[in-house]
């Protein structure tokens, strides 16, 4: 372990170079998801389903379900971005491309390859959930100057399913497997967190789980920037977030160092 740790270095960013020039390269089509996936969403949910529902009360509150959901949308967004970037995306590189056997070729380490997928990866979910934050501010649903707290939400909250991600790489012995991380913990996320309705209205043991699944921190923080309010949680949400995202961190750069120098 203190091997690892000493070996991590600056040299990473060269890693993080070559997947940002890798993505600035494709601009056009990877800009596109972040720019019309809040809009899908404001369409079928505040629009469509927020007709039905009407008005949500939110920590004493009475908010429209727009007002409520809106925030959701970018949570939601840290967790998929970075989870598919160090899953999918960082396996594809991996076993397909071979792009880390030729970066291994070259004098950076393989601890440099791991931390810099990382970085990247965590950069992807903070440049999604800002072009999300700007097209839901244009839609007059961000409150300023706290909307700006998402981008450190995005970064922490994007370290920590980065490191899920990464870690769910270092185990899986083909790409399909992926469908069980997603599908087993991904999924109930996405649904029981928050992020589409306030967990309150759960029973008490729902209420209990959904309190110990991190997009659910995630969910509580991202609401609290981009609608200016104080949730006595956000402290607690915060420790969890950050703790969480480097115990994460630094299980998959061990795994995955496993994984590539057996």
């Amino acid at each position: 372990m203190r091997d690892l740790v000493r070996n991590l270095s600056f040299r990473s960013l060269r890693v993080w170079q070559r997947d940002a020039d890798v993505y600035f390269t494709m601009w056009k089509t990877e800009f596109l998801p972040p720019l019309l996936e809040p809009i899908l969403y404001v369409l079928a949910f505040g629009l469509g389903l927020g007709k039905l529902v009407g008005q949500v009360s939110y920590e004493g509150r009475t908010l429209g379900y727009l007002q409520f959901m809106a925030p959701g949308v970018i949570a939601v967004a840290i967790m998929f971005w970075s989870f598919f970037e160090s899953s999918f995306s960082s396996y594809v590189r991996m076993y397909y491309q071979k792009t880390y056997d030729a970066i291994v070729a070259t004098p950076l380490l393989v601890e440099d390859i791991i931390l810099g997928e990382m970085l990247w990866a965590t950069t992807k979910a903070v440049i999604a959930s800002t072009i999300m934050l700007v097209i839901l501010a244009l839609m007059g649903l961000v409150t300023w100057p706290s909307g700006l707290a998402v981008i450190p939400i995005a970064a922490a909250g994007g370290l920590l399913f980065t490191g899920f991600g990464m870690a769910c790489t270092s185990g899986v012995k083909s790409i399909s497997q992926f469908n069980v991380p997603i599908f087993v913990v991904l999924m109930p996320m996405f649904t029981f967190s928050g992020t589409f309705f306030p967990i309150e209205v759960l029973p008490p043991w729902a209420l209990a789980l959904a309190w110990a699944l991190p997009l659910t921190h995630v969910a509580l923080l991202t609401r609290s920037a981009v609608l200016g309010f104080w949730h006595p949680m956000i402290p607690w949400s915060a420790l969890y977030v950050v703790l969480a995202g480097i115990f994460l961190a630094g299980l998959a750069l061990v795994r995955m160092k496993r994984r590539l120098v057996p």
